[in-house]
């Protein structure tokens, strides 16, 4: 089963955390990949830039529109993501669990699966 674990970011959380603090992040992420590289379950991950580096689109009356920074008002965004191959949603989440983010206060671990992927229906 695939499943997509999102992390949310609150900057105001990230820039309130030290210099080592923020680091230890980045480690815990660089052991979490590689642990998901030996076990088989990792299929990609990406980190996104900050949400004022984005472009929202949408189409009015045929003709693409264009803003720049994020659609909503809000004060946490997807920083990146996992996307994982596993046993079942139990795991899923086990595996979120061990994402540095999920220990800190304020900051979001998001588990869903995918329903479909290369026009495949997942079973």
């Amino acid at each position: 089963m695939k499943f997509l674990i999102s992390m949310h970011i609150n900057p105001a959380v990230l820039d309130a955390l030290t210099d080592e603090e923020q680091a230890a992040i980045g480690e815990g992420h660089g052991r979490f990949i590689e642990a998901l590289k030996q076990s088989g379950e990792l299929i990609t991950t990406q980190a996104l830039v900050d949400p004022s580096q984005a472009a929202v689109v949408s189409v009015r009356n045929g003709q693409p529109v264009v803003t720049d920074g994020p659609f909503l008002e809000s004060k946490e965004y997807v920083g990146g993501f996992y996307l994982i191959d596993c046993e079942n949603k139990e795991r899923a989440i086990e595996l979120a669990a061990q994402i540095p983010d999920a220990a800190i206060e304020g900051l979001g671990i998001e588990v869903r699966q995918v329903m479909f992927a290369d026009g495949q229906l997942e079973a």
